[in-house]
């Protein structure tokens, strides 16, 4: 199935990489990854969502992948929600948006603050209003730790991914983990996302002890304000969000649906790709039924 690789606007004109596949007349369906990631996180799930008979586009978030850079170091969760706007709007209908971890927090921000209306329904990827705190750390410590001296080589960066997630198959440092790597003149590999984005976040956190709760209360506004369809998938080992949090984001949204994904953690994409495309796609068939077929 042909893949198109084109750019679109974000906020405020920023360029934002992007790929398409599927069908141009489709339901579209917007797949915004998580913080540290890029497009390419859902590989498999687009081609899944083109075969059911959507049209899948899938975006580099702002500073990540091959979109460009915010030079002012625009990088709060409403800027990334801009982006998300500015995308929809482009849209010859509203897509239903699919979001992981910082594309779904940018995805209630911008339907619940920004601009109601703006998707036709939305997924959230292992993400709610109310976090864990420790895996918040841990998800953001990972990401800061390498921020600055990078890697030798893109072994070593294979070796420090294989530490931080011990569940899954190591990864070899082959031309799939390149793409996340960019060297230097130095001749060192880092990270292929903006600094300024952990940067930012880590000294928000740091010099504001009481940052995170306001970020935690400011989600739930926006999510008690949804009113479109809206699903959770969980990690079933998920150290991010709890039971807990899935409680609480129903009884801000009572309609929510809820997917929890055994033995796949905050990750979940790409720790049960399969069951996961099963989960989206039996709520995407129900609300979105695909071109000719039957609700």
């Amino acid at each position: 199935m042909e893949i198109l690789t084109t750019r679109i606007d974000g906020a405020g004109g920023l360029s934002l990489a992007a790929e398409a596949v599927g069908d141009e007349g489709a339901m579209p369906i917007l797949l915004a990854h998580g913080g540290g990631q890029t497009r390419r996180a859902w590989k498999r799930v687009t081609g899944d969502l083109a075969k059911a008979g959507y049209r899948a586009i899938a975006i580099d978030m702002r500073g990540h992948g091959d979109s460009d850079w915010a030079a002012s170091g625009a990088y709060d969760f409403r800027d990334f929600a801009s982006d998300l706007v500015a995308i929809a709007s482009q849209m010859d209908r509203a897509p239903a948006l699919v979001g992981a971890s910082l594309g779904g927090i940018a995805g209630m921000i911008a339907e619940g603050h920004l601009a109601p209306d703006s998707f036709a329904s939305m997924t959230l990827v292992d993400i709610a209003p109310r976090m864990e705190p420790g895996g918040v750390m841990r998800v953001v410590g990972f990401m800061e730790e390498h921020v600055e001296t990078g890697f030798s080589s893109p072994e070593e960066a294979a070796e420090v991914i294989a530490s931080y997630m011990p569940h899954r198959r190591k990864r070899r440092a082959g031309e799939g983990l390149r793409r996340y790597l960019r060297q230097k003149e130095d001749g060192r590999y880092y990270w292929h996302w903006d600094p300024a984005f952990i940067r930012n976040i880590m000294t928000a956190k740091r010099s504001d002890p009481a940052h995170q709760d306001r970020q935690f209360d400011a989600l739930s506004d926006a999510a008690s304000r949804l009113s479109l369809p809206l699903h959770l998938i969980r990690g079933g080992s998920s150290d991010l969000v709890s039971e807990e949090a899935v409680a609480h984001l129903r009884d801000l949204v009572p309609h929510t649906e809820y997917s929890d994904i055994a033995d796949a953690t905050h990750m979940v994409v790409g720790d049960a790709n399969d069951a996961f495309s099963a989960a989206i796609l039996d709520f995407l068939t129900r609300h979105h039924p695909p071109q000719g077929a039957t609700a």
